[in-house]
């Protein structure tokens, strides 16, 4: 039931016209990447394919669509064995793709393809958002590790969708623990400003923080006086205080100031995280500062501003009346579709920098390419579910790639144009 209702209607309408049964190409692509970023990055794909087992309509949805007329019932009994048995093809998550580029190629009837649009869409859509901006920032922070820790700005749901995403593209850990039990993202956090004015002093929260957690746990500094609090840390914790976290004011500035002091006590292997509204950008401008951490949090869940991918579902072959498959396309003015069953490729230059995106209806390899596409499902199961770890590693390999214009942070052109053969 997490579709349209007008997803229903379509097949309730080619059930009764027998089209409904002829098959159909659908591709996911971008007409455009939100922000006038450089590349997008691919992510959910994962989240997809243990959607697309599942998608089932069971007896209280059945009931529900019958007692509010939604469709009739001859659909219903469509909808009561629904299953999804074509073939999903695309990119691999984590991959880097561009304007035009098929990265969810669904294959199978029509009536069995068109269900799953919003579905994939609702996925794709806020994961590929998450993961382009999550890369941006990983880029940013250089060696340096990003905690997601936006779980408070976000739907329950999201936030856990979030973290994904943002450790498939570098983050280092979150602070969300459904993220951890269910997809195994490393997760951590520490103590509030809550847990310090609990406390009738400073010194209190502390030493009842470092009798909990030891002398490598992370202290808020910045709750009154920052100078003094990170005199009173360093005094209850020692020189082997593990870090300080300031949340406020100019972290360029304060992050050089505590460095300084840390240093003059001893403290010299204390690490210092900042948090507080920070994006790629802020990041960026703290690459001078003696900062050894970042927390990113409300920027994160809503993709530093591009909260979609503005990706769509598009049908772009299906069978006519003599069985033989056709290309078929929109016109219309602002939103035009190329017609035909798509295959990508990715070409490189004699150093192996990627230099174009070649979107083909052909099945030839360009030389000096690699293919894009793999299979993802067959027969509605998945065969192309890969680990998390290996995505996020396919995303370093695939990132690396690209040119250095990828690396900017500015608005501009695409760093790879997309060629269509």
């Amino acid at each position: 039931m997490l579709t349209d209702h007008y997803e229903l209607t379509m097949v309730q309408a080619a059930l009764r016209s027998g089209a409904a049964s002829r098959r159909a190409v659908f591709e996911v692509f971008a007409r455009r990447l939100p922000g006038a970023r450089r590349y997008g990055v691919v992510a959910g794909t994962g989240r997809v394919l243990d959607a697309l087992e599942s998608f089932r309509f069971g007896d209280d949805e059945l009931a529900f669509l019958r007692d509010n007329r939604v469709v009739d019932a001859p659909t219903l009994d469509f909808l009561a064995s629904y299953r999804f048995r074509g073939r999903v093809y695309g990119y691999r998550e984590g991959e880097c793709y561009f304007p035009g580029s098929p990265i969810m190629t669904v294959e199978g009837t029509f009536a069995e393809a068109v269900l799953l649009e919003t579905l994939i869409l609702s996925i794709l859509n806020h994961d590929c958002a998450i993961a382009t901006a999550a890369s941006r920032m990983a880029h940013a922070a250089g060696t340096r590790p990003i905690i997601e820790m936006g779980s408070r700005r976000t739907h329950e749901s999201s936030a856990v969708a979030a973290a994904r995403a943002a450790y498939l593209c570098g983050f280092a850990a979150t602070s969300n623990l459904m993220a951890g039990h269910v997809y195994g993202v490393p997760t951590t956090g520490t103590a509030a400003h809550a847990f310090t004015l609990l406390h009738d002093s400073e010194e209190e929260a502390f030493r009842a923080q470092l009798d909990s957690l030891g002398a490598g746990t992370t202290l808020l500094v910045d709750t009154y006086d920052v100078a003094q609090a990170v005199r009173t840390a360093v005094e209850l914790a020692g020189p082997d205080l593990g870090a300080i976290r300031l949340d406020s004011g100019d972290l360029g500035e304060a992050a050089h100031e505590v460095r300084a002091q840390l240093d003059a006590l001893g403290a010299h292997r204390t690490r210092i995280l900042v948090t507080g509204d920070l994006d790629e950008h802020a990041i960026a401008a703290l690459a001078a500062a003696p900062v050894d951490g970042y927390g990113v949090g409300t920027s994160l869940v809503t993709g530093s501003g591009s909260p979609t991918a503005a990706l769509v579902y598009k049908l772009v072959a299906r069978e006519d009346a003599s069985g033989d498959m056709r290309a078929v396309a929109k016109k219309s003015v602002g939103k035009p579709s190329r017609g035909g069953r798509k295959n990508a490729f990715r070409r490189f230059d004699e150093t192996g920098t990627a230099i174009s995106e070649v979107v083909t209806v052909s099945e030839i390899r360009p030389p000096d390419s690699r293919p894009l596409q793999v299979m993802l499902a067959d027969g509605g199961e998945a065969v192309g579910r890969e680990k998390l770890d290996d995505s996020r590693a396919w995303h370093r390999e695939a990132f690396g790639e690209l040119p250095s214009t990828a690396h900017q942070l500015s608005r501009g052109d695409v760093a790879l144009p997309t060629v269509f053969d």
